[in-house]
């Protein structure tokens, strides 16, 4: 898409709420847009938002296969209470079971490049088969949330899937985050009470410390600033 369109989208969302700028995306993208959620906060905030605006958008998650056991019941009970259906997407089995066999069960633990190659075959691969017939997507990415995502706009071209990426709660503050789920009755993961601010496979995940980043908890034994799984890698020189 055209530098020019994503910079008039993303002016368009210039002082709207998280609800405006998710039904501006709906509305430019219908039919060819979907929510991925990851089942953390901000992207139950986006489910019962996406409810209320157009329960017809396509959501999904992706099951790596080496989830929590509360990330299934979550699941379960957000289907339920909004009447959705939640796409799941699996990795291909044959490449999980090649690269098990040759690098170990765990292999993530024993570099950046072996725990990059578990997350591009169990998120990343799933993701673009996900992606497959979609112009835009929306996620639930937040500007405070890591420096990785300090400079993220309500409106980008993700040149990696070649698609729209909308976040329509960049802006959003842990605290005001917490006060809609609240406000809302949104169900939420069960691990957020038990110091878990940020959730993804079981064996990468753990509780974080007072006054640790919000994503101490994730990858915690490599650099901030690798700390990504490639879902939303930017082009370089880029936060």
């Amino acid at each position: 898409m055209e530098t020019i369109k994503i910079k008039e989208l993303n002016d368009n969302c210039k002082g709207k709420t998280a609800v405006e700028i998710t039904r501006l995306a709906v509305e430019s993208f219908r039919g060819k847009i979907a929510l991925a959620s990851s089942l953390g906060a901000e992207d139950q905030v986006l489910t019962h938002i996406i409810a209320s605006v157009d329960p017809s958008v396509r959501i999904f998650t992706l099951d790596t296969g080496r989830m929590f056991s509360e990330s299934y019941e979550l699941m379960d009970r957000t289907s339920k209470r909004y009447g959705i259906s939640i796409d799941v997407f699996f990795p291909d089995y044959r490449q999980v079971e090649e690269m098990v066999n040759k690098k170990g069960i765990n292999l993530f633990y024993d570099s950046i490049e072996n725990r990059k190659l578990c997350c591009g075959i169990r998120k990343v691969e799933p993701l673009r088969r996900a992606f497959k017939g979609l112009d835009a997507w929306i996620c639930g990415l937040r500007r405070e949330q890591s420096v990785t995502r300090l400079n993220i706009e309500s409106a980008e071209w993700d040149a990696g899937n070649n698609l729209v990426k909308f976040n329509p709660l960049a802006e959003w503050t842990e605290k005001q985050l917490w006060e809609y789920i609240r406000e809302n009755n949104i169900p939420y993961h069960a691990l957020h009470d038990k110091g878990f601010p940020s959730i993804g496979c079981q064996p990468c995940t753990r509780a974080v410390e007072p006054g640790e980043d919000l994503r101490a908890g994730r990858w915690w034994w490599e650099e901030p600033e690798k700390k990504e799984c490639g879902l939303h890698n930017r082009p370089a020189g880029k936060s």
